[in-house]
């Protein structure tokens, strides 16, 4: 038997005893380090979502990695104690069960960090759809764990970042991550926003703008601080209803609009793959932005932790 949580009503995660899962052929069984709590998810916590309660045993864990402990008949490639990160999704749990072509071996240098890579690899995937070019202007609206991330690859790539976000403590991480200009973003101030970054960038704006937030308002000024013919990529997850766009403002200037939420899971994996590769590189220490640990059975505070995004909060992890 194995601990699981299990999202028993709005704001509750219960333990509970449930039998450990045995992998089918084409896959492997990871006995759980942990699992990152995803932003996405809060809306599940909180009732808001339209899904049935309880959820299954572990959802929605998405972000969790471990070591290999059972293989299903045809996999190859992979050994019983590797350790690995994956894509799946009942990781609020000691043991889960993953397709081995969605599984990705952490290098050996990162053996004593953790890793979870579902997150690291939906950056990534969000870089490579932006397309940054040395010398663009790269607006990144939004400096949470994902926007962290893009900050250092996109200053890494040798653009300039202009960062923008609410928290003083979201404008810190970002210098750290090598955004060379922070914009404070107060609510309704849009128009002051724009008129910062027009005097950053001489009135080009910019070329490049990575919308991280998924709110209406962020959407509304990632438009306006694109530069004709730039590219604006939407990375955040825009769960609360219906969203309205300028489009006017998007057709005179002329814009690419990019939807980064990456579906395909071929794809999905190759970003975790180029993230496991890049920071076992150096290109990027993820310690600093692994910011909150709980153990399995205060995930509700570590879901409250990341609904609430207190001063110096970036990521929370949850550990089995």
């Amino acid at each position: 038997m194995m601990q699981a949580a299990v999202l028993a009503a709005p704001w509750h995660f219960a333990l509970r005893a449930a039998e450990i899962p045995e992998p089918g052929p084409g896959q492997v069984r990871i006995r759980l380090e942990g699992s990152g709590v995803s932003a996405s998810s809060i809306t599940l916590w909180q009732g808001r979502a339209r899904f049935a309660h309880p959820h299954a045993d572990g959802m929605p864990g998405h972000e969790g990695w471990g070591y290999i402990d059972a293989l299903g008949d045809g996999v190859s490639g992979l050994r019983v104690g590797d350790r690995v990160t994956a894509m799946t999704h009942r990781a609020f749990a000691e043991y889960d069960i993953a397709s081995a072509d969605a599984v990705v071996p952490v290098p050996a240098v990162l053996d004593n960090v953790p890793f979870p890579g579902e997150p690291f690899g939906a950056a990534f995937n969000i870089f490579a759809r932006a397309d940054v070019r040395p010398g663009d202007t790269v607006a990144i609206i939004g400096i949470g764990f994902v926007g962290a991330v893009l900050t250092r690859l996109v200053s890494s790539a040798g653009a300039r970042v202009i960062a923008l976000s609410q928290r003083s403590s979201s404008l810190r991480v970002a210098r750290e991550m090598g955004a060379l200009e922070r914009v404070s973003l107060r609510k309704g101030d849009r128009a002051a926003v724009v008129r910062r970054v027009g005097e950053l960038t001489g009135n080009r704006l910019c070329e490049r703008v990575i919308e991280c937030v998924g709110a209406q308002e962020t959407l509304d000024l990632a438009g306006e601080l694109t530069a004709e013919r730039g590219r604006l990529i939407i990375a955040g997850f825009h769960q609360d209803g219906l969203r309205q766009v300028n489009m006017a403002l998007w057709n005179s200037r002329g814009l690419d609009v990019v939807n980064a939420h990456e579906r395909d899971n071929v794809e999905y994996v190759q970003g975790i793959r180029a993230a496991a590769n890049a920071l076992a590189a150096g290109v990027l220490d993820p310690l600093p932005l692994l910011t909150h640990r709980y153990p399995l059975h205060k995930l509700d505070d570590a879901f409250r932790a990341t609904a609430e995004r207190s001063d110096g909060f970036v990521k929370a992890l949850v550990f089995a």
